[in-house]
């Protein structure tokens, strides 16, 4: 593949202005575009004549295209992607308007996370009228606060995990009944508080992604039956809480994007929602997959038209980012919209909220919110 940078410098300033002129005028319009617009339009200090040439060269290297034979022009996806690599201004001022509205909006206190990041995602997509993906931190990235086990009926044993700002993990351990034989419930119960307490020196404090690596020789013997249904559990959730189906996103604008002449057949509509609403899944590796081998140190993706792996989506673009915890990735902010997108806007949106979100996750140790770690998030889970 021809890195865009390359095929820019095979454009003269008057081809490249051009193609820059024509991404604004269908993003704004979508309708195509002829040079006598352009020209009226974009001040370019050109003849129509000039302007159809360099066009016409535009179309030879398909950069643009015509819809129909008497129609003026319109960007291809590789069109948009020079536009994007090479041609397109840093929106500054959405980027600080995104921030004001954050710090003026998203009151952590007393609010889940859920209702703090579904905000989020309907201020983005106000803004920016595309579909706004906000996807919950990962639950593997979380500092453990607590671990608890709980005697229920059945002779299974409840773990719950508190986590420092993703809720609570839990589950159900069935135990084998030598382990607990002729044991008075009360008994149980002053074991389970050890072994609690033993899981809580052990764990919290640390990343919920190492729950599985515990020194089980600092357990006293009396205690050993219960290891090996103890560290089978903490794997299963470990396992469960890293694999992509685990995690919640927060969707937004959906109705409104899906108003664009883009979607106007229903059939692509259908795709399109299905794929937001019932195949999420499929999104994840798009929006965690936030380094272009084509743009080395950009902390933004954006897959433009049959760039998409997804079928769905080629008619869609995809602009991403993951927001951070400590450095590691938590979590992931994303925009889907037509390919006929005002990209400088989304990508200043989704930098923003990017940065907004990694500076909370990561000063929330010191910060000590009450919606991070009080009972409002637990009760949201």
């Amino acid at each position: 593949m021809v890195h865009p940078r390359s095929r820019l410098q095979s454009l003269s300033p008057r081809q490249q202005q051009v193609l820059w002129a024509t991404v604004r005028h269908y993003v704004t319009t979508a309708e195509p575009v002829g040079s006598k617009s352009l020209v009226a339009e974009y001040d370019l200090q050109a003849s129509p004549a000039t302007v159809r040439n360099a066009m016409g060269r535009l179309e030879k290297t398909g950069l643009l295209y015509q819809p129909h034979t008497s129609a003026g022009r319109v960007p291809s996806d590789s069109g948009y992607r020079i536009y994007v690599d090479c041609l397109m201004q840093p929106a500054d001022l959405i980027a600080q308007q995104v921030k004001h509205l954050f710090d003026r909006q998203l009151e952590w206190n007393g609010r889940s996370l859920e209702a703090v990041l579904r905000g989020a995602a309907q201020i983005l997509s106000n803004l920016s009228g595309y579909i706004t993906l906000v996807t919950f931190p990962q639950a593997h990235t979380a500092t453990l606060r607590h671990i608890q086990l709980v005697q229920v009926d059945g002779g299974q044993i409840l773990m719950v995990i508190v986590l420092d700002g993703y809720g609570s993990q839990s589950l159900l351990i069935p135990f084998d009944g030598a382990t607990t034989a002729n044991q008075a419930p009360e008994a149980i119960d002053q074991q389970l508080q050890v072994l609690s307490n033993f899981l809580n020196s052990q764990l919290r404090g640390r990343p919920f992604g190492t729950v599985t690596q515990i020194d089980w020789n600092d357990l006293d013997q009396m205690f050993s039956g219960y290891i090996a249904t103890l560290r089978q559990a903490l794997g299963d959730l470990s396992r469960r809480q890293q694999s992509p189906t685990a995690m919640q996103m927060m969707i937004s604008g959906l109705a409104d994007v899906l108003r664009q002449p883009e979607f106007s057949e229903s059939n692509q509509v259908q795709a399109v929602i299905r794929l937001l609403e019932a195949e999420q899944q499929q999104l994840w590796p798009l929006m965690f997959e936030t380094q272009d081998p084509s743009q080395p140190g950009k902390r933004v993706r954006i897959w433009i038209g049959a760039e998409n792996p997804l079928e769905p989506m080629q008619s869609c673009a995809l602009v991403s980012s993951t927001y951070q915890k400590d450095e590691v990735a938590a979590g992931s902010i994303a925009m889907v919209g037509p390919t006929r997108m005002m990209y400088e806007n989304a990508v200043a949106l989704v930098e923003a909220a990017a940065d907004y979100f990694s500076t909370v996750l990561s000063d929330q140790e010191s910060a000590e919110s009450p919606s991070l770690h009080g009972s409002s998030l637990l009760d949201s889970i």
